[in-house]
């Protein structure tokens, strides 16, 4: 076995990393893609809006999106692992490109309508179950194993810039009206699939097995059995379930911080912005030793940061707090994420990714309704301390129900 220094020497750096070319092209194409959705979905809860003044069709825009990805994540990851991953991502580019070209074209004619907006919404949704799994699983194909906790952080870095950069450029050519802002969003989607469509990589022998619940739930099937991924995967699945605070994040801005709406923008970003700087740094200095543990140490660390900020009166410490929790968050992510791709052979890669979708969202839905629930019965101060000490109380029982993933030292076996 070699020795710590010796690892140090064979342990690409970022350098060797911007030097993988199709990874670069990848990450490039993926900036654009996801600022050109961010951009779309605040033009289109801002249309609606503008059309129907209407919190309640607010809210059906997001569940419109959620239920097809949901329904069409299995089938998706099947559709992943047997077709070519890179013509996947181009093609869901484009769709989302022809969505935002359909919703300028109505806005411009004035044939925008509510219906409309919640059948595209749907279509956006569907392409979400595919596009997800399809990138998740492509990054692996394009780096060396050793270098993936890198590209993994490097990858999140940019998903959080487009994520934060995204809606903030769409804020501001708002100014200039809402069809500047589809017509934006449709520019960077060519971009993004364009790069994509010109990606060039080894593609493996496909099996085109067809379509059976046996193949479309091996992903399940694959996840049970394997438990440092069944623990990884369930693990943030309760984290996000038990400790978001972002539907209370109203209530604690007006009520208890009493700051108001400019306030409230600045709680929304703060988890954003740590999560940034994190995977900056992760990507200079990624985790290589006692990653378990790690992993388990920074959702624990982002239920305490849940239950300084559900009990804090000062903006200040509820800023911190919230930006440390997604500074820890972006730990979690990273680490699990590695970790899956590289427990799982490249041909089970799409399905396993669509498993974990699935969870991500689920949990991301439910732990909205989680929080507001337990809201209405122990106020919003009880909800967040509550869930915070649930996320804790969950990551040190993983120790003990996983004691593979707590004994994991390296992102590589």
């Amino acid at each position: 076995m070699s020795s710590v220094s010796d690892a140090s020497r064979t342990t690409p750096n970022f350098s060797d990393l911007t030097r993988e070319r199709p990874f670069m092209q990848l990450w490039v194409a993926r900036l654009f893609g996801t600022a050109a959705s961010q951009m779309l979905l605040v033009a289109i809860g801002w249309h609606m809006y503008d059309l129907t003044g209407s919190a309640w069709d607010l809210g059906l825009v997001g569940l419109y999106q959620f239920v097809p990805a949901l329904v069409l994540a299995l089938y998706a990851g099947h559709v992943v692992d047997r077709h070519h991953r890179g013509r996947i991502v181009a093609a869901c580019f484009a769709v989302q490109g022809v969505v935002g070209l359909a919703l300028l074209t109505a806005h411009q004619l004035h044939h925008d309508s509510r219906a409309l907006l919640l059948g595209l919404s749907v279509v956006l949704g569907a392409v979400r179950a595919f596009q997800m799994p399809a990138q998740q699983s492509l990054t692996p194909m394009l780096v060396p194993p050793l270098m993936l906790p890198r590209a993994m952080a490097f990858s999140s870095a940019g998903m959080q810039g487009a994520i934060i950069g995204g809606p903030a450029l769409g804020g501001l050519l708002f100014a200039a009206g809402t069809g500047v802002v589809y017509g934006a969003s449709v520019a960077l989607f060519v971009v993004g699939g364009v790069l994509v469509a010109r990606l060039r990589y080894r593609q493996p022998a496909r099996v085109r097995e067809p379509v059976t619940l046996a193949t479309v739930f091996a992903g399940v099937n694959f996840i049970w059995r394997r438990k440092p991924v069944l623990g990884a995967i369930s693990l943030d699945l309760f984290a996000v379930l038990l400790g978001g605070a972002v539907a209370l994040l109203p209530i604690y801005a007006k009520d208890i911080l009493h700051t108001g709406a400019w306030g409230m923008g600045l709680l929304r970003s703060a988890p954003a912005v740590g999560a940034l700087l994190t995977s900056v740094w992760l990507t200079r200095q990624p985790i290589e030793r006692h990653v378990g543990r790690t992993l388990l140490i920074a959702v624990a660390a982002f239920g305490v940061c849940m239950v300084v900020f559900g009990i804090s009166r000062s903006f200040t410490v509820s800023l911190i707090a919230l930006a440390i929790s997604g500074g820890a968050d972006m730990v979690n992510v990273v680490i699990r994420q590695t970790l899956v791709q590289l427990e799982t052979p490249d041909d089970m890669r799409g399905r396993v990714s669509a498993v974990s979708s699935i969870f991500i969202g689920a949990s991301n839905q439910l732990g909205e309704f989680e929080s507001g629930a337990t809201a209405a019965l122990l106020g919003p101060v009880g909800s967040v301390v509550l869930g915070g000490a649930g996320t804790v109380a969950v990551a040190l029982a993983w120790f003990k129900l996983f004691p593979s993933l707590a004994r994991r030292d390296r992102m590589v076996g």
